[in-house]
């Protein structure tokens, strides 16, 4: 461990980094094993738009390309047998750290397709198929927090399998799947399950929300609604992990614990910056705390190890995230109706990613 790199440095305050990005040009070029190396990165997550970047523009998957045009017919099946052999090679550079954390982190993150985003059957048995195709035990399948999401993700919890769940934007939406890995886990437990196999993590979106609420703010105008400003994605953070605190070491969670299952963890996505005006770390810095989980795209991981600042700042100023919250609400703006126009929005993009990834493949 290097003690002056401020990413090495998160650790010892109880927070994973994690990257948000996987493509054949990282594990071919050795970049993947280097930051898990210098940076101790113990994770990584993927997407639909992080595949279609991926594939359109390495030069590595274009031989394996051109072969499976000749072998699969589906475009979705040519696109799975490109990405499964990477999240693989993935699993296995974190397997180490998988098993040295009993599997407390060590996991790569991979999406079933957004198609099925309000198909909760569709969605359990391509979570179970994608698991299988992978084989292996640091995999979490994504699964996005729509009310279908929901139902899949309790019934994969149910079933002992690891899952992300991806596409948060509301405090109402991260209760939610609170609540439903609470009702998966108690069924894993009563039905004999190890509690050893059960690991979720909740993907809490940020920059998305600045960017809806300061159109909204901008769009009243005064000097008070821009005051609020650039604070939304940061205040939803805190206020989710109060949430966090509530639900899983409170008495909800107290014989789950018993029984040996963790928590359900939560994770800051989409934490690239969108606004040049803002702090190219904003959705680092005012969020270290222990139990959580970073995921960085490649930028945002390069600027904090240049000039990140490392501090307990999670825990400061809850009364301050609230009262952000609130005084959105006196302009009107109700960040649950917020998260809901966000993940109709999240749902759409990435679907339009996956569709332009399997044009791409076809």
């Amino acid at each position: 461990m290097n003690p002056n790199n401020p990413l090495q440095q998160l650790k010892t305050l109880g927070q994973h980094i994690w990257l948000d990005n996987l493509s054949r040009t990282h594990l071919e070029e050795g970049v993947l094993e280097r930051l898990i190396r210098e940076d101790g990165i113990d994770g990584v997550t993927s997407n639909p738009a992080i595949f279609e970047k991926a594939i359109a523009t390495s030069p590595y998957y274009r031989a394996d390309l051109e072969r499976l045009r000749g072998e699969v017919r589906s475009p979705e099946a040519r696109y799975e047998a490109l990405v499964i052999p990477d999240v693989r090679t993935a699993c296995d550079l974190l397997a180490p750290i998988h098993a040295a954390s009993a599997g407390e982190t060590g996991y790569v993150s991979l999406e079933v397709s957004p198609a099925l985003a309000h198909d909760a059957a569709g969605t359990v048995a391509a979570a179970r198929r994608l698991r299988d195709a992978v084989a292996r035990d640091n995999l979490l399948i994504k699964v996005p927090a729509t009310p279908a999401g929901l139902v899949a993700f309790e019934q994969l919890t149910a079933v002992g399998v690891p899952v992300n769940v991806t596409l948060i934007f509301s405090l109402a939406q991260h209760a939610a799947v609170s609540d439903a890995y609470l009702r998966g886990a108690q069924a894993w437990i009563a039905n004999g399950g190890d509690a050893r196999r059960l690991r979720a993590v909740a993907s809490v979106f940020l920059s998305r929300v600045d960017t809806l609420i300061d159109q909204r703010l901008d769009a009243i105008g005064t000097p008070e609604a821009a005051a609020l400003k650039g604070q939304s994605g940061v205040a939803l953070a805190k206020r989710c992990y109060r949430q966090y605190l509530d639900h899983f070491h409170g008495p909800a969670f107290t014989t789950l614990r018993a029984a040996g299952v963790r928590p359900q963890t939560p994770l800051w996505a989409s934490t690239g910056t969108k606004n040049p005006a803002y702090s190219d770390v904003l959705y680092v810095e005012p969020l270290i705390g222990p139990e959580t989980i970073n995921t960085l795209p490649d930028a945002t991981l390069a600027a904090f190890r240049d000039h990140g600042r490392v501090a307990p700042t999670l825990i400061e100023g809850m009364e301050a995230a609230a009262a952000h919250i609130a005084a959105l609400a006196e302009f009107g703006i109700d960040l649950d109706d917020v998260g809901e126009a966000l993940q109709t929005q999240g749902v759409r993009l990435f679907a339009e990613a996956y569709d332009k990834l399997l044009a791409a493949v076809a």
